[in-house]
């Protein structure tokens, strides 16, 4: 599917924390509104939506299935079989049941959630008001982590007066495995907010014991989008076997709202990025592609699939050119290990040792550095309470995958040059700010650079006279760094460097 032109981009709420800059790439549904307003209120949301219908048990099902909509937290769960299941689960029971909205993202890399209940919580609390009703639910829980989404959440509540069900939102500890569905259940019911390690589904026991479907915050805007337009209008955009729009953060700063199916070059494009190194889709549990398959990847579950990747929460983080990967990779494996429950063996000594074991390859620890580290993953794998230590081990293992050589020559001690700049952000750092250009620019093209190869450069510096606005040489006569960014106009005498050098050690990186 060929998406529609992009529209210009939409205004963010003030906040203490810095927000996304929200686009659409298609007729905008869930942020539909936001051009003319940063925020609609009760009065602005019913304006531009509409009322809600109201719908059956059986009707509600009807219509997931028709949509194909899916969970948009992680796992892509059929919304229809969470539905069916809790039905299930009440009628083993005594009837009763409850609808948790997760809204917590736990993770840097995502903000979508945040950006949805800050610009247009009225969406997201009709959808989970529509499965209520329909479930015949006494109340609607919301676990968000951010302070400022709470008050967001609180304000749209209060602005709707008293309803049935009983509407609560509820500020739980910010950390990674919040999200997890036992731990968001637990929280919600009064605990620790920690995973239960016991495979309970939340459908037959969730808040306070009750069957109860727990989905997340976009899933429920979705829903309320797709009674509001039925099965067929739902179905105008994106694919076939995947109708409708998603929500995507880029580069851990950009929310853009896009159709399925559309290509992910366009998307990095709006938001004035390109495929740099490579792409690492579905966040920090996810999978790095490389620039090639980014270029001509789709946003879709079986486009992706082809790359063994999928859309998870719909992170998509693009790892500039001017970045160590390895580096980076360390510096995640390390936040995602302090990010643990504390409650099993595999995530509070086993991911620690990892990230550990990953620093000291990366450091020159050599080859048995490296072949530590693939015991280190090994030994974590499907052994934790929940699926962190799996996914974090997953994250390493996509990245050791997708830059070999970056690790093989940081093993050796020969590095790459370049610094880590925390282009894959982590809790207490803020990426500098990206300028989004003219929806209609497109991206400046990757700039070439002149490399040199540590295992045969020997200090001639030849280099440096022939081009000296690039090479600068250190005190000890070989070049200070690696990878150096090359100015076309420098272009044919970097050429004439690489043909002079009399190790061989130095070469072009094409644009291309």
């Amino acid at each position: 599917m060929t998406a529609p032109a992009p529209t210009r981009p939409l205004p963010v709420v003030p906040s203490p924390e810095p927000l996304p800059t929200l686009a659409s790439l298609g007729p905008p549904r869930l942020l539909a509104g936001l051009d003319e307003a940063p925020r609609l209120d009760r009065v602005a949301h019913l304006a531009r939506h509409g009322g809600l219908p109201t719908l059956t048990s059986q009707e509600l099902v009807a219509l997931a299935e028709d949509t194909e909509l899916r969970g948009r937290g992680g796992a892509g769960f059929p919304f229809a079989r969470k539905l069916t299941a809790v039905l299930d689960g009440m009628r083993r029971s005594d009837g009763k049941a409850a609808v948790v909205v997760n809204g917590s993202e736990g993770e840097p890399s995502c903000l979508k959630d945040t950006a949805l209940l800050l610009h247009v919580p009225h969406l997201v609390l009709d959808g989970a008001l529509l499965a209520a009703e329909a479930l015949g639910a006494q109340e609607v829980a919301i676990g968000v982590t951010r302070a400022d989404v709470a008050g967001s959440v609180q304000q749209a509540i209060d602005e709707r007066g008293p309803v049935r069900p009983v509407l609560r939102v509820t500020l739980l500890t910010e950390r990674f495995v919040t999200g997890e569905g036992s731990a968001m259940t637990n929280g919600l019911g009064g605990g620790p907010g920690l995973p239960s390690g016991r495979k309970i589904r939340s459908s037959e026991r969730g808040l306070n014991g009750l069957p109860t479907l727990l989905s997340n915050t976009e899933t429920y805007a979705q829903l309320a989008v797709a009674a509001r337009l039925g099965a067929l209008g739902y179905r105008t955009a994106g694919l076939p076997a995947e109708p409708g729009t998603l929500m995507l953060t880029v580069a851990g700063n950009r929310v853009v709202e896009a159709p399925y199916g559309v290509p992910l070059a366009r998307v990095l494009a709006l938001c004035g990025l390109d495929q740099g190194q490579g792409v690492l889709i579905g966040g920090y549990h996810g999978t790095f592609i490389s620039p090639a398959d980014a270029a001509t990847a789709t946003l879709s579950r079986d486009a992706l699939a082809a790359h063994d990747a999928v859309l998870g929460a719909g992170a998509v983080l693009p790892l500039p050119y001017d970045t160590c990967p390895a580096g980076e990779t360390v510096r995640v494996a390390r936040w995602m290990a302090a990010e643990s429950a504390g409650q099993c063996g595999p995530c509070v000594l086993g991911l620690p040792a990892l990230a550990d074991q990953l620093d000291r390859a990366v450091r020159g620890g050599g080859d048995a550095a490296l072949e530590a580290v693939q015991a280190r993953m090994r030994a974590v794998e499907r052994r934790g309470a929940c699926s962190h230590p799996d996914g974090t081990a997953r994250f390493v293992a996509s990245a050791l995958a997708a830059f070999p050589e970056e690790f093989e020559r940081h093993a050796r001690g020969f590095g790459c040059g370049r610094p880590v700049t925390g282009a894959l952000p982590v809790t207490g750092h803020q990426p500098p700010p990206l300028t989004t250009p003219a929806p209609t620019r497109s991206p400046a093209p990757p700039q070439e650079r002149l490399l040199v190869d540590w295992t045969l450069c020997r200090g001639h510096g030849l280099c440096a006279d022939v081009v000296p606005g690039i090479v600068k040489l250190g005190p000890d006569g070989y070049p200070q760094q690696a990878s150096m960014p090359m100015p076309a106009r420098m272009r044919r005498r970097a050429q004439l460097a690489v043909r002079r050098c009399p190790a061989l050690a130095l070469r072009v990186q094409n644009a291309n």
